[in-house]
C-alpha cells in the first residue's frame, strides 16, 4: 500500500492536464472542476449542492466508470470532431505505456504550474520555450497546484517495489477501457499499453514475451492484489470521515462498514493511530467500558509521541466524558478539572471553554456530586457563569458554545419561572446566530427549547409542530440523541391523547443501527416501558404495571435522565393511589419534593408535585387539607406563566371549594379554565376538570328546590359533562375514570327517578369493571 498515490489519482492528474490543455469547453468547466475538487478537499470544506438532482454517489476509490460517467456527455473543444472528453482522457491514459512513461508523466507535471520570475529566466537561458498562450497555468498554492506538487514529490519518494506495484495497479485499473479504446482506434495490438513487451516480441519471441508478461503482471497482481488501489492517505481520510460522522450523529459504525474497515486495515502495514480513536468511539457507543478505555489510551499514547503535551488536555477531556457516561462521576469531575488546568497552561481557549461548559451542565444534572468535590465552583454563581461562558465564546469565535450558552440562559430562566419574554429573547438571539453561522447541529436544542416553551404556555399544537419540523427537516443533520428525544416527545403528546399504538409506532420507526448505541438504546427501552406502564395503569392492569414498575424503578440510578426519572416516579405515585396506598404515595411525593428542593429542579415539576399532593388529600377524604398547597401551586404557576400546571392547580382549588359547598365559585372557576385547558390537548386533565365540574353542578342541583327548573337544568348539565368526561377517559382508556363517570350517571338517574336507566348504567359499570368497552 502506497503512502499517497493510486491509479485513481493518476486519473485525476490526467484530467487536470486535460483542463489545462484548454480542451474542456466553457459549459463543461464547472462539472469537471467540481468533480476534481470533490476528490481533493476534505469533506468539511465542501459546499453541499442545493439541488438533489446534482447529488450522485461516487465510490470511495474512483474507478474508470466514474470518469466515464462524467466525461462522456461533454464534447471536446478541440481535436477531431465527434470526440468527447472521454476519448481525450483515455488517450492520455493509454499514452502511459511503460514504467519509463509513467516516470516521465510525473516528471512533466511541473509544466502545468505557473512559474516565478527566476524559473522563467532560467528557462530562457536554457532555451526552453514558454508555454503557449492557450494553455491554462495553475497557481502553485491552489488546490489543484498543491495536489500536483504533492503527487510529484510522493512519486519521487517511492521505492522501486512500490513504483512497480503502482504501475501494475494502474495497468489493471486502465484495462476496463480496452474494448472501447480498441473500437475507437480500429483495434489494438496484443501488447498495447506496454511498449516494452511490444518492442521485445521481435527480439525475444512470442513464448518468451508471454512468460515475461506472466512474471511481471500475473504473479505480481496475485501477490499484491489491490495493494496499489488504495493508499494510506485514503485510509486516513476514510477514518477521519467516519470519526466526524460518529461525533456529528452520535451513531455506531454499521456492521458491514466495520467489516470493510477491518479488511482495509489488514492490508495496511502501518495502522493509522486514528483507527484506535474510531474503535474507542464505537466501543463507547456500545457501552463497552474496558475496550473504550483501552483504545482511548492507545490513541493518545500514539499522538503524544509526536505532539508532546499540546493535546494532553483533549485526552483528559475525552476521559472525563467517558467516565461520566459510565457513571464514574467523581473520576469524571477530577479529570475535567485537570483538563481546565492543562488548557489554561497551554492557553487553549477552545478546550477551556468547552470544559467549563461541561462542568456547568454536569453540575446542573448532578449537583450532589459537584458539592461533594473539594474544588470550589469555578464558574461562581450560576447565572454569572453562563454570562462568562457566553462572553468568552463570543471572544474566541466558538459559535456553538455561544448559541448553547444563550439557550442555557433561556432554560435557566424557564426553570426558575422568570420572564417568558426574556426566554424568548435568548432563544431568538440563539436562532439568529444558528442561521448566520449555518450551525445545523444546533437546530435540535433550538427546536427543543421552542417546543418546551410553547408546551409550558399551554399551546400543544405549536409544541408538536416544532417537533415535527425538526424530525422532517433537520434530523438528518443532527445527533441521533436529539432525534430520539423529539420522537419520544411526540410519542408523549400522542399518549396524552390516548393514541398509544401510534406512539409505539413512532418509537419503533427509529433507525435500528442508531439504536445500537448503548445510551440511546437504554433511553428508548425505558420510554417504551413508561408508555406500556401508563397504558396498563389506565386499563387497571395493576399486576402488569407492578412488573413494569419494578423494572423501571431499578433503573432510576443517578445517571438516569431527569425527565424519565420524574415520569417513572409520577407513575409510581399513580400506581400507589390506584392501590389505595395513600400513605406510601404521600411519602413518595414528600421524598421527591425534598430532592427537588436540594437539587433546584424545574419549577414546573415542583408545581405538578404540589397539585398531586393536594389531589391526594382529596382521595384520602381530607380535601380541605390541601387548600393551602393548591393555592400555593396556582400562585407560583401564574407568576411563572406555566399555563397547564395552572389549570391543574385551579382544578384542585375548585374541587376543594366544592367540598366546602362553594359550588357556584367552583363552577365559575371551572367554566372559565376548561376552554383554555382543552387547547393543551391533555385528555386526563380535561377529564379531571369535567369531573370536578360535574360535582359542582351536582352541588348546585342539590341546593335547588326539588322539582324546580334550576335543579333540572343543573342535572342536565351534569349529564352533559359526565358524557364529556367519559369520552376523555375513554380516549386514554382509563377504566377507573370511566367507572366513576358511569357510577355518577347511575346516581343521577336514581335522583331523577329513572330506575331503568339507573340499572342500565349500573350494569355498564360492572361490565367496565370486568374490562369490557362500553359506550356512554
Amino acid at each position: 500500500m502506497t503512502r499517497f498515490l493510486t491509479p485513481a489519482k493518476i486519473g485525476l492528474l490526467a484530467l487536470i492536464e486535460l483542463y489545462t490543455d484548454a480542451v474542456v469547453p466553457s459549459s463543461s468547466t464547472i462539472p469537471i472542476l467540481s468533480f476534481i475538487i470533490n476528490q481533493l478537499l476534505p469533506c468539511a470544506y465542501k459546499a453541499q449542492p442545493r439541488e438533489p438532482k446534482s447529488l450522485r454517489t461516487l465510490p470511495f476509490i474512483l474507478d474508470l466508470e466514474s470518469f466515464e460517467a462524467l466525461l462522456t456527455s461533454h464534447p471536446a473543444a478541440g481535436g477531431l470532431p465527434g470526440r468527447s472528453l472521454w476519448d481525450h482522457f483515455l488517450r492520455k491514459l493509454w499514452e502511459i505505456d511503460s514504467l519509463d512513461a509513467l516516470h516521465e508523466f510525473f516528471a512533466t507535471r511541473g509544466n502545468l504550474l505557473a512559474r516565478n520570475r527566476e524559473e522563467i529566466k532560467k528557462d530562457g537561458e536554457l532555451g526552453i520555450p514558454p508555454p503557449s498562450d492557450d494553455m491554462i497555468l495553475l497557481s502553485r498554492t491552489s488546490p489543484l497546484g498543491s495536489f500536483i506538487r504533492r503527487a510529484k514529490v510522493e512519486y519521487e519518494r517511492l521505492r522501486f517495489s512500490d513504483t512497480l506495484s503502482l504501475w501494475v495497479a494502474f495497468v489493471e485499473w486502465r484495462e476496463e477501457s480496452r474494448t472501447y479504446w480498441a473500437k475507437r482506434n480500429g483495434g489494438l495490438e496484443r501488447w498495447a499499453g506496454d511498449r516494452v513487451l511490444a518492442e521485445g516480441q521481435e527480439e525475444w519471441g512470442l513464448e518468451a514475451t508471454e512468460m515475461l508478461e506472466h512474471i511481471t503482471y500475473g504473479a505480481l497482481s496475485k501477490e499484491n492484489s489491490n495493494q496499489g488501489g488504495i493508499s494510506t492517505d485514503d485510509v486516513e481520510k476514510l477514518l477521519e470521515f467516519q470519526v466526524e460522522q460518529m461525533q456529528k450523529l452520535g451513531n455506531r459504525i454499521p456492521h458491514e462498514v466495520k467489516e470493510q474497515f477491518k479488511a482495509v486495515l489488514e492490508k495496511n502495514i502501518i495502522i493509522p493511530s486514528l483507527s484506535h480513536y474510531l474503535n474507542f468511539l464505537d466501543a463507547w457507543r456500545a457501552g463497552d467500558y474496558p475496550t473504550s478505555f483501552d483504545n482511548l489510551h492507545r490513541y493518545f499514547d500514539y499522538t503524544m509521541q509526536s505532539r508532546d503535551r499540546l493535546f494532553y488536555q483533549y485526552a483528559l477531556m475525552n476521559l472525563a466524558v467517558l467516565q461520566a457516561d459510565f457513571g464514574c462521576f467523581d473520576e469524571a469531575v477530577a479529570a475535567m478539572l485537570e483538563t481546565v488546568s492543562t488548557a489554561r497552561e497551554n492557553k487553549d481557549m477552545a478546550c477551556l471553554n468547552f470544559a467549563l461548559n461541561w462542568l456547568y451542565h454536569f453540575g446542573k444534572a448532578h449537583p450532589k456530586i459537584m458539592k461533594g468535590t473539594d474544588s470550589t465552583n469555578i464558574l461562581g454563581v450560576e447565572r454569572e457563569g453562563l454570562a462568562f461562558l457566553r462572553i468568552k465564546a463570543k471572544e474566541t469565535g466558538m459559535w456553538t458554545l455561544w448559541s448553547s450558552s444563550l439557550l442555557s440562559e433561556a432554560k435557566l430562566g424557564m426553570s426558575n419561572g422568570e420572564s417568558v419574554a426574556t426566554a424568548f429573547e435568548n432563544i431568538l438571539k440563539s436562532s439568529q446566530l444558528i442561521v448566520e453561522k449555518n450551525m445545523k447541529s444546533m437546530m435540535g436544542p433550538q427546536m427543543a427549547m421552542h417546543s418546551s416553551l410553547w408546551g409550558r404556555l399551554g399551546v400543544a399544537h405549536l409544541s408538536r409542530q416544532y417537533c415535527d419540523i425538526f424530525l422532517t427537516c433537520h434530523a438528518r443533520y443532527a445527533l441521533f440523541d436529539d432525534t430520539l428525544r423529539f420522537t419520544t416527545r411526540v410519542a408523549h403528546l400522542l399518549a396524552e391523547r390516548g393514541r398509544y399504538d401510534e406512539a409505539m409506532e413512532k418509537l419503533e420507526g427509529l433507525d435500528e443501527n442508531s439504536l445500537r448505541t448503548w445510551k440511546s438504546n437504554q433511553y428508548w427501552l425505558k420510554y417504551r416501558g413508561i408508555l406500556r406502564l401508563k397504558r396498563d395503569l389506565h386499563r387497571n392492569n395493576l399486576s402488569g404495571a407492578d412488573h413494569l414498575l419494578s423494572q423501571l424503578t431499578q433503573c432510576n440510578s443517578s445517571d438516569t435522565d431527569t425527565d424519565l426519572a420524574y415520569e417513572t416516579n409520577t407513575l409510581h405515585i399513580d400506581y400507589l393511589i390506584r392501590r389505595t396506598n395513600y400513605g406510601q404515595a404521600l411519602a413518595k411525593i414528600e421524598q421527591m419534593a425534598s430532592e427537588m428542593k436540594e437539587e433546584g429542579d424545574d419549577l414546573n415539576l415542583r408545581i405538578k408535585l404540589l397539585t398531586m399532593k393536594a389531589l391526594l388529600q382529596d382521595k384520602a377524604g381530607r380535601p380541605q387539607k390541601g387548600f393551602s398547597i393548591a393555592i400555593r401551586a396556582a400562585s407560583i404557576a401564574w407568576r411563572a406563566r406555566l399555563i397547564p400546571a395552572l389549570w391543574g392547580a385551579m382544578g384542585a382549588i375548585a374541587n376543594i371549594l366544592t367540598s366546602l359547598s362553594e359550588f357556584q365559585a367552583s363552577s365559575q372557576i371551572l367554566v372559565a379554565i376548561i376552554p383554555r385547558a382543552l387547547e393543551y390537548e391533555n385528555c386526563t386533565l380535561n377529564a379531571q376538570l369535567y369531573s370536578f365540574l360535574v360535582d359542582a353542578y351536582m352541588g348546585l342541583a342539590g341546593q335547588a328546590e326539588s322539582g324546580s327548573p334550576t335543579r333540572k337544568e343543573n342535572l342536565t348539565r351534569c349529564l352533559q359533562f359526565i358524557d364529556q368526561a367519559f369520552d376523555e377517559y375513554s380516549t386514554v382508556e382509563d377504566i377507573k375514570g370511566q367507572c366513576e363517570m358511569m357510577a355518577k350517571k347511575a346516581t343521577i338517574m336514581r335522583v331523577v327517578g329513572d330506575n331503568v336507566l339507573a340499572n342500565d348504567y349500573a350494569s355498564a359499570y360492572l361490565d367496565l369493571k370486568k374490562g369490557l368497552s362500553v359506550g356512554a
